[in-house]
């Protein structure tokens, strides 16, 4: 008999500190089981103050719930350790643990902003130093804390000192809290959670963020411009960007967009549990139809990693130079002679001026070498790449460089090298573009810059195999049943093709 009593109490034990998640309260309540263990087999054992308000009984065969929410079942354990000992169950096959209250779990999020610090921030939310300064260094294992950014959001669980439930007044604890775990979410595919262990140190880890992956697509007609039709059409900014760039190489952006031109595009989107899209991954697909001239593109990733976009016959869409390298800007002085604004006469105008307003960032036209930098005369605060033995670009009147723009520094096609502005001789905000060939100004107008790479032989094959595959998904040429996607509910999910008129993306379908 009492080789059973200390296996009931010991399940008491376990009971305690699963409903509690604090030792200190392991002690008191397992021995307030066990005392109720004792007076229901009729046998006494004197303690003060166990009387009428002895705690409440518990059913087991009913679930408990702990400080977070979620049920307990603890009733096969339970019943495992009492088997083999029947003359301790009560009439009705049940035995009667006292368990004291949990107390309920103080739930907060916080929203980092301007100037808050992570440690400053679980203070104020009540935790001690020395316990903020725990969970802070735990974090730093797998985050750094510098990164917060405001907006975000830190999810708390907490529990009050002392075991009581505590208050909160003026949105303040009037007590200091236990920290049970801190979580954000640190990107869209992840998040970092921080929980306090069994001998109250606190670890860090990583967990993926499921997404689902949806594919979107987007066709219209454009009456004033690619950009304002594409934000029209619902697609995001980055995506819109990215189709510029994408036909910054043949298209000339000023003078060859027309009304009724036509657009399309296909990519995929990703979505979160709630539905709100995360991420967009990079275009599949995209063409424009310019006064009846058709150019598509194709995203391909080569065996080797590398990935492009090549037209229908396996071409690289990439040039050795892009014709407009900052968005969103009009030309507004062109190649050739022109009266100078501000010497009064006719002087020869070596480059292209594209306004734009102070602060757009300026791409390198091409990748290749900083061969100069600083200011020049009236060029102002002035930039040039070597970008092979014939060609150099140039870019005059900037407002500032970009991080890490120094002679000799590496940069890449569409890399942001510096922002407009207006300084030397300028009248106001814009980019004085220049292309040398073989040190001599040309119009970069008129320049047929070289071509990229040509797909051939096993890779070419891979690739009209893609190119068919995403024309099928476009063309919706595949039934529901077939076209299938990736989810977060473990296995495949049937989508309905992408529309092919002026459609947006769809929301998840549910589980």
């Amino acid at each position: 008999m009492t080789w059973a009593l200390v296996r009931v109490y010991g399940v008491c034990l376990r009971l305690a500190e699963t409903v509690r998640g604090s030792k200190r309260a392991v002690g008191a309540a397992g021995l307030s089981a066990a005392i109720l263990v004792f007076a229901s087999l009729g046998l006494s054992l004197p303690l003060a103050g166990f009387g009428p308000e002895a705690p409440p009984l518990v059913d087991l065969d009913a679930p408990l719930a702990d400080p977070h929410g979620r049920d307990l079942d603890l009733q096969p354990a339970v019943a495992a350790n009492l088997a083999s000992q029947p003359d301790m169950r009560g009439p009705a096959g049940r035995i009667a643990l006292a368990v004291e209250a949990a107390p309920a779990a103080v739930n907060r999020l916080v929203e980092v902003r301007r100037g808050d610090t992570l440690m400053n921030l679980l203070v104020d939310a009540g935790l001690e130093r020395a316990e903020a300064h725990g969970a802070v260094t735990a974090l730093s294992e797998v985050f750094s804390p510098r990164r917060l950014k405001a907006g975000q959001v830190v999810r708390l669980a907490m529990l009050p000192e002392n075991g009581a439930a505590g208050t909160v007044s003026d949105g303040q604890p009037d007590e200091a809290l236990r920290l049970i775990s801190l979580g954000l979410t640190t990107s869209p595919e992840e998040d970092v959670v921080v929980a306090r262990q069994a001998d109250d140190s606190f670890a860090a880890r990583v967990e993926a963020r499921p997404l689902t992956r949806r594919p979107s697509h987007y066709s219209g007609t454009i009456e004033t411009s690619l950009f304002e039709a594409a934000r029209e059409a619902g697609m995001p900014v980055d995506t819109v960007v990215a189709l510029i760039r994408l036909f910054s190489f043949d298209v000339d952006f000023q003078r060859e967009v027309q009304q009724g031109d036509r657009f399309e595009v296909l990519y995929d989107s990703f979505y979160d549990r709630t539905g709100a899209r995360a991420r967009t991954g990079p275009l599949t697909y995209a063409s424009m139809t310019l006064s009846g001239k058709h150019l598509e593109f194709y995203h391909f990733v080569l065996p080797d990693g590398d990935d492009d976009y090549f037209d229908a016959k396996g071409r690289s869409v990439r040039r050795a130079l892009l014709r407009t390298p900052v968005d969103g800007a009009r030309i507004s002085s062109g190649y050739g002679m022109r009266k100078h604004p501000i010497k009064g006469y006719n002087k020869m105008h070596r480059g292209v001026d594209f306004a734009a307003p102070s602060g757009t960032p300026i791409y390198a036209a091409g990748k290749g070498v900083i061969d100069r930098i600083g200011r020049n005369g009236g060029y102002g605060k002035y930039i040039r790449i070597r970008h092979n033995s014939t060609y150099k670009t140039a870019y005059a009147h900037m407002k500032s460089y970009a991080k890490g723009m120094k002679r000799g520094a590496r940069v890449t096609q569409g890399q942001v090298i510096g922002y407009v502005g207006s300084t030397g001789n300028s009248t106001g905000p814009h980019l004085h573009y220049e292309v040398l060939v073989d040190g001599k100004q040309a119009n970069p107008r008129k320049i047929k810059l070289p071509s990229g790479k040509s797909l051939k032989g096993a890779d070419l094959e891979a690739f009209l195999q893609a190119r068919a595959e995403i024309d099928r998904l476009r063309d919706g040429r595949r039934p529901p049943d077939i076209l299938m996607v990736e989810n977060d509910c473990g296995g495949d999910l049937p989508v309905q093709p992408a529309a092919s008129e002026d459609s947006g993306s769809e929301a998840p379908a549910a589980c």
